[in-house]
């Protein structure tokens, strides 16, 4: 009997918690993309400086670019929940984001770089939680790119179909869920001459030991590991932010690795070079990327 409560309260609990997520994004459709935006960088600015969060970005900084004071790193984490805020504001205009022609949305920078991809050719795409992040595949099924992804499911399974609705507009491309059968469903997707783009800078603890930022940061091979097997470019994509709900998708050129055929030393070679891309990225502009999420061992050095 009190399994059977403890059932029925836990969905009850999932199905309020789906509705007023539900009712947040119908308010936030109501809005306009710019308004959307801004209040969520309102949000995002006001609220997050004061919560725990702060505190490792805080850390992380003082560690990652110990040259800077408290009030540089303040204006810093400011700018990292003045964005994210307006990430998650503008998730549910998505579907609505267009491109260089429209008001609201995204361009694009360095689009030569995809020229092979249109061509039918495979390529393995890395990036970052920069900008807004959730942009990169919708660009790419806009671009008619069969590029699939990786993504974190919610505990609450009504709330994870809910935010895959958004991310999964129109023309959307598929994307696989974290864990054991999204690896499986993502070789499948490669073996059949798909394309994988993965946002590859947050901590995996099963990793391999990488620096970034001159201290050891457990990083995830399975890229590098991907691109050895299927032989596919590397290429690196960050999104910047223009401005409110506005935003430009920057494609570089693919990663030039020696490979040596010893697969350790090349799936390292591989992982260093794309920390020390993403390192580049973030001194170029630090209020850009997500500075919020445990990056390094606890017992790495500190500012």
């Amino acid at each position: 009997m009190a399994s059977t409560r403890s059932g029925a309260w836990k969905q009850a609990m999932s199905r309020s918690e789906a509705i007023l997520l539900g009712s947040g994004i119908g308010m936030l459709q109501c809005l306009s993309p710019f308004q959307a935006s801004n209040l969520g960088g309102w949000v995002g600015r006001t609220l997050g400086p004061h919560l725990r969060a702060s505190r490792t970005a805080d850390r992380n900084l003082r560690r990652a670019l110990p040259a800077l004071d408290a009030e540089a790193r303040a204006r810093i984490i400011t700018a990292v929940w003045d964005n994210l805020g307006r990430n998650i504001a503008e998730l549910p205009h998505l579907a609505v984001l267009g491109g260089a022609t429209a008001a609201a949305g995204w361009d694009i920078e360095g689009e030569q770089h995809l020229a092979p991809c249109r061509g039918g050719k495979q390529a393995l795409f890395f990036s970052g939680h920069f900008g807004n992040w959730e942009l990169v595949l919708p660009i790419a099924a806009s671009l008619g790119l069969p590029v699939s992804g990786f993504y974190r499911a919610a505990a609450n399974p009504r709330i994870d179909r809910l935010i895959q609705s958004l991310r999964n507009g129109p023309g959307s491309v598929s994307m696989f869920p974290k864990g054991a059968a999204g690896a499986r469903a993502a070789i499948a997707h490669l073996q059949h001459g798909g394309s994988l783009g993965m946002l590859v800078d947050q901590k995996m603890n099963d990793g391999i030991a990488v620096p970034f930022f001159g201290e050891p940061a457990m990083t995830a091979p399975a890229l590098a590991q991907f691109a050895l097997r299927y032989r596919v470019p590397l290429i690196p994509i960050r999104v910047a932010r223009l401005g409110p709900a506005r935003c430009r998708m920057i494609v570089e050129a693919p990663l030039e690795v020696a490979v040596t055929g010893r697969r350790h030393e090349d799936i390292y070679a591989l992982s260093l070079a794309i920390n020390q891309r993403l390192e580049q990225w973030i001194r170029q502009d630090p209020g850009s990327w997500l500075w919020l999420h445990r990056r390094w061992p606890a017992e790495a050095r500190s500012g």
